[in-house]
């Protein structure tokens, strides 16, 4: 174990963000450059052997968190890297996106302040990157067998890896011009840099894994054809489908859904773009969706020099405290403050909105809502509490209702959907069609990032039995699995 007193004798200490001030001037990592690594092995030092490491069920991936704890507290980091990379193909994505439900089920939690697990470990990786530690891991021999895997999101990314480095060989087809899914195009530069996108994608490629961008299987290549090719196929095309706002006033200008709104400023830092055509500048900005995505709308507001951001919920605040019905170590649904809430903006909850009004060119320039309570567990309206607020651009991020149908895939693969919409698939993550599986949000429906990265390890598992009758790819979780749902 790491020091046995450690969390007695320490606190909790987070990585430094950069002034304000300065961080909504420009697009890079909101995080202070160096200021977090020397403090890790002490916060490594609070991990505290408490017998039963609850952070492992917290963790869709099973990560290894006490083992790389003492590592990083003996500043072994070589070491840390092969126990994060046994579980995690891809720590510098968790290590800056995922809200570390790990940190929740931590037993240090029952009664101080977490491990800062989340920290520890992109401390690890990126450090793993400066001393070149992380290296491609291409196979021995190859199998003759060829898969092709679709969506470059992570669970597509995290199934593509493995596999090739069973000996398979892999195509990833993706839609968008760049690879990267999400990762690329929905999450904003100051969340995390594409260079770390980037640079695994090389690392891929030595290993292998070959990358076909700009088509979309359905409409550009038939998904009958695509099976033809392949011994096996990997369906990792994640729930596309923007959940609407069917009010009054939704087909007015100037109300977009966040994922129209966030890939174009990532265009722009991709060079594609000098400005985005749908820009914040002097507008003011209502972000309806109080969760991650809503957050990252605000924070590219923000940059983009809005007049005004204010972040519409439907439910109630938050508390501060976990509530009686999500005792630890269960995910507790907690007030949080984002970096993109530092910089500013008004944050609203327990609203409502019943319209949108205009200008006469047809532009948004109200947004009219009304606060709702609970009452019998319905939400339900309160009256006399209608109210407008000026809203020259609107962002819709209020999650995603499933897997696209429109473009053909489903159909022309003859999938079975389950009672949610989503691609039924069973304990292997296999579909109904023999030799056709699928991973992440295509699967399970909207969810986090370390869900994704688990389900395309374990995917990789069942195809790799598919196609040689046995595995010996680790399979972190079942998607019957409930017990780790967050």
């Amino acid at each position: 174990m790491a020091d046995p007193k450690g969390f007695l004798n320490h606190g909790r200490e987070v990585a430094r963000t950069r002034p304000v001030e300065e961080r909504v001037r420009d697009w890079n990592e909101v995080y202070v450059p160096g200021s977090l690594l020397p403090i890790i092995p002490t916060q490594a030092s609070r991990c505290m052997d408490c017998g039963i490491p609850f952070c492992h069920n917290g963790c869709p991936l099973g990560n290894l968190i006490p083992e790389w704890n003492d590592f990083a507290y003996r500043e072994d980091w070589s070491a840390a890297s092969e126990r994060l990379h046994a579980t995690n193909n891809f720590p510098e994505f968790t290590g800056r996106l995922c809200p570390a439900p790990c940190e929740s089920a931590c037993v240090l939690g029952i009664n101080q302040p977490a491990v800062t697990i989340k920290n520890v470990e992109v401390s690890i990786i990126d450090k793993a990157w400066d001393t070149g530690d992380v290296v491609p891991q291409a196979p021995e021999r190859l199998s003759g067998k060829t898969v092709a895997v679709i969506g470059s999101g992570p669970a597509g990314l995290a199934a593509a890896q493995q596999l090739t480095r069973a000996g398979h060989t892999v195509a990833v087809y993706e839609r968008a011009d760049r690879v990267g899914g999400l990762l690329r195009y929905g999450i904003p530069e100051f969340k995390m840099e594409k260079r770390h996108i980037n640079r695994r994608i090389e690392q891929m490629r030595a290993e292998g894994t070959r990358f076909r961008t700009g088509i979309e299987i359905g409409r550009d290549l038939k998904a009958t054809d695509l099976r033809k090719r392949y011994d096996a196929v990997v369906i990792a095309a994640g729930a596309t489908v923007s959940r609407d706002l069917p009010v009054p006033g939704r087909e007015l200008n100037g109300i977009h859904f966040a994922m129209e709104y966030l890939p174009l400023a990532n265009k722009v830092q991709e060079g594609d773009f000098v400005a985005p055509p749908i820009t914040a500048e002097g507008k003011h900005v209502v972000v309806i969706g109080g969760g991650d995505t809503g957050a990252d709308c605000v924070g590219t507001a923000h940059r983009q020099g809005a007049a005004s951001v204010t972040q519409l919920e439907i439910m109630p605040q938050p508390g501060e405290d976990r509530a009686p019905h999500q005792p630890w170590p269960t995910f507790p649904m907690l007030y949080k403050v984002t970096s993109a809430h530092e910089e500013g903006g008004e944050r609203v909850y327990s609203v409502s909105t019943t319209h949108f009004e205009g200008d006469e060119d047809g532009n948004v320039q109200w947004l009219h809502l009304g606060e709702v309570e609970f009452i019998d567990g319905k939400l339900t309206p309160k009256p006399g509490t209608e109210r407008k607020i000026p809203a020259q651009l609107v962002t819709l991020a209020m999650g995603f209702t499933g897997t696209d149908q429109e473009n053909g895939l489903v159909s022309q693969f003859a999938l079975d959907l389950d009672e949610r919409g989503n691609i039924a698939r069973d304990g292997d993550y296999a579909t109904n069609v023999p030799g056709v599986f699928v991973a992440g949000d295509a699967g399970r429906g909207q969810s986090l990032i370390v869900w994704a990265i688990a389900e395309g390890r374990s995917a990789a598992r069942g195809v790799d039995r598919f196609l040689t009758g046995v595995s010996e790819l680790p399979a972190p979780v079942r998607p019957t699995d409930r017990s780790l749902m967050v």
